[in-house]
């Protein structure tokens, strides 16, 4: 038997990157996958890949920061197939400036309640069923820029993705004899669509060493696919080789700045 069959996995920002191939890959070991993302059109293609390959899908499209979208969205899953095993937090953003120095408050907010307050809106919403079975699974992907940020990501990047670790780590501290498994997933420098509206966009050739989306996926399986008694709690995928970011970390320094303030050319 496939080690997911008849499970249900909700997976956030499925449309591309990481949560595609997560879903791809749960997807192929059995599960039932949900997609969510805010474009309909693009899960619709993804649910097309995945039942060409033999997969179950059922795309959604939603607003993961509205509370009201979350519970629709739960709702429509119960309706449709049942309660949730398998929750994926994947949607995340990033601010276009970095420096806390010019940052807006508005970009702030709003990657605060994609990378932050959308995992605890949807934790909330499938723990009634997960622990009321005493069973499930909570997988957040997180960043390394939990645990060591800087310009890169950016100020509120940083505090969100480190705010969703703590978010993780409470829920299994609290909820671990229950039967929920929560756990983080702190990827590296990953080549993944976010990457692209960086101060300075990385070159094809740093790519190329970095952490990839199928990486990070298989990462994600390994940790949903163990059996229910063993819980893997964090999980960091990194880029064997460390790549030079000086240059990027000074081009971000001054991202958004107000041209008084930037460095002479």
């Amino acid at each position: 038997m496939a080690p997911s069959a008849g499970r249900i996995a909700l997976i956030t920002g499925a449309g591309s990157g990481m949560g595609l191939e997560t879903a791809r890959l749960l997807a192929r070991d059995g599960a039932t996958v949900v997609l969510l993302g805010r474009r309909q059109r693009v899960l619709d293609t993804v649910a097309a890949t995945i039942r060409a390959e033999g997969g179950t899908a059922l795309p959604l499209a939603a607003d993961v920061t509205r509370a009201e979208d979350v519970a629709r969205v739960v709702e429509q899953v119960h309706a449709a197939l049942g309660p949730i095993d398998i929750l994926v937090n994947n949607a995340g953003s990033a601010s276009s400036v970095l420096n806390p120095q010019w940052l807006p408050h508005d970009e702030w907010r709003q990657v605060l309640e994609v990378n932050l307050t959308a995992v605890f809106q949807l934790t909330q919403a499938v723990l009634p069923d997960m622990l009321g079975r005493g069973t499930g699974t909570i997988v957040t992907v997180s960043s390394l820029a939990a645990v060591n940020p800087n310009l890169l990501g950016g100020a509120a990047y940083g505090a969100a993705k480190a705010g969703a670790r703590n978010f993780m780590t409470f829920l299994h501290n609290t909820f671990r004899n229950q039967g929920l498994r929560a756990i983080t997933v702190l990827p590296g420098e990953a080549d993944t669509p976010i990457l692209d509206n960086r101060a300075r966009p990385p070159e094809p050739e740093e790519r190329a060493t970095m952490v990839r989306p199928e990486d990070v996926a298989e990462a994600i399986r390994l940790a949903v696919t163990l059996p229910q008694r063993v819980v893997l709690q964090e999980i960091v995928v990194a880029p064997t080789r460390q790549r030079d970011t000086s240059d990027d970390l000074e081009i971000s320094r001054w991202a958004g700045a107000p041209a008084d303030a930037a460095p002479p050319a």
